[in-house]
């Protein structure tokens, strides 16, 4: 993979940094965990125009290969892959009529798959849609990626908000967004409610259908029988009867080295908060500033005591900025005005935008890992580059050098699992 003359730096920034804080370790603070969100050319609608980028090897294996083992060179927990039923649009109602943006994906499971034997320590976390594929399928998939992997498979759920989706299907019909829910997420959450009930059975079949195999062949020879006759014939019914949802099991596929896989959701508001807390280990959210981030730690609690969650069990909470790097003060604002131009509008986002040094970035993600709101601290951020591969080498060549130095991530990794990564403990038994 190319670099930059120099790994990409910041200078202004959306997110105005704060002044340079003491290391993670001398405040007492737990080092930082870092995940990297991978989309196409980059977040931005113009990356693909920008200077370095890769436009004619977006669909190719050997660019995520590129990618996905610079992520790994710099010692980040998990990379994400975007993925959709229907190709993007600046509408979240529909299709929209943009040429000059790029439009199509590769299936991210399948990416993860492929760029799983390329890898030996780094999570990797597809993006799956929850409304209009079969809970089944989705556990053998990602089971096979926690196989292929070593135990560094994760999943995001990700409901269908657009109704046309739908049609690819041609067996339901789900709700559709109209003028007034875009007003806010809130109201964009509550008109999917219903979605969100359905994705919360998704996870527990999903949960069950992991936990309904042994641990695979053992003691075979001799008995002939896959679990070696142990625990009767290694397989249990699920027998789930939900609202939505009415799955027998047992799972087709071995159970995963990790047991359970991690389980992200991306959320912004209540009902996607507490689906993070009814089924989820991480959830990633979009505070824009300290004061917002403090709110939604708050919300994040009320959400696991409105469901349940076990305290001994607290989400992991990774807050996602958007970024724009580089070395030299002041280019990388300039660098997302020049995008922002070829695009013909302003980058709109849900997420924080963050434009300056690699520096300025260490400042900014350890005051916000200081933020303590009645002792829920945030566990990590998820990064969200502009430009690839350009801010993806700022990250792991600028930003990361800096947080070691300061002592608040990781100079090797600890673990080769996901879960080990993550500090998850080992799964609990699912119920059945």
């Amino acid at each position: 993979m190319s670099s930059p003359a120099s790994p990409a730096g910041p200078g202004a920034t959306a997110a105005t940094a704060a002044p340079a804080e003491p290391s993670g370790t001398d405040r007492g603070l737990p080092p930082l965990h870092l995940a990297v969100a991978l989309d196409g050319a980059g977040w931005h609608p113009a990356a693909w125009r920008a200077e370095g980028a890769r436009p004619g090897e977006l669909f190719t294996a050997g660019y995520w290969a590129d990618l996905v083992t610079e992520a790994e060179h710099g010692l980040l927990d998990l990379v994400t892959f975007e993925d959709a039923l229907a190709l993007q649009s600046e509408s979240l109602r529909g299709p929209d009529d943009r040429t000059d943006q790029v439009r199509g994906r590769l299936d991210a499971v399948l990416i993860a798959g492929r760029v799983a034997p390329l890898t030996t320590r780094i999570g990797l976390v597809p993006t799956t849609n929850v409304t209009h594929t079969e809970p089944f399928h989705l556990s053998a998939a990602l089971a096979t990626l926690d196989h292929t992997s070593g135990g560094r498979a994760g999943w995001r759920p990700q409901i269908s908000a657009r109704a046309d989706d739908g049609g690819h299907f041609g067996r339901r019909a789900t709700p559709r967004l109209v003028e007034g829910d875009l007003a806010s997420s809130d109201r964009i959450s509550a008109r999917l409610a219903p979605l969100f009930d359905e994705a919360a059975e998704v996870l527990e079949v999903v949960r069950r259908l992991w936990g309904s195999r042994t641990d695979g062949w053992t003691n075979g020879r001799e008995s002939g029988r896959e679990d070696g006759g142990a625990d009767g014939d290694g397989t249990r019914r699920i027998d789930f009867d939900g609202t939505h949802l009415s799955v027998r099991g047992p799972s087709a596929t071995p159970r995963p080295p990790q047991g359970q896989p991690p389980v992200t959701v991306l959320a912004h508001a209540r009902i996607p908060y507490e689906l993070a807390a009814r089924g989820g280990d991480v959830v990633f959210v979009t505070p824009h500033s300290a004061t917002a981030t403090a709110s939604v730690l708050g919300e994040v609690t009320a959400a696991a005591t409105a469901v349940g969650r076990p305290a001994e069990r607290p989400l992991k909470v990774f807050a996602d900025l958007l970024v724009l790097l580089d070395d030299r003060p002041g280019e990388a604002a300039r660098a997302k005005e020049r995008l922002d131009e070829l695009d013909g509008a302003p980058l709109a986002t849900d997420a924080e935008i963050f434009t300056g040094t690699p520096a300025e970035l260490a400042d900014l993600l350890l005051e916000r890992q200081s933020v303590d709101a009645h002792g829920l601290r945030l566990d990590g951020f998820r990064l969200r580059p502009a430009r690839l591969p350009h801010d993806l080498l700022a990250i792991t060549r600028g930003l990361v050098p800096e947080l070691q130095r300061r002592g608040a991530f990781r100079t090797a990794y600890e673990a080769d699992t996901l879960r080990g990564h993550l500090g998850l403990p080992g799964p609990s038994a699912p119920r059945v």
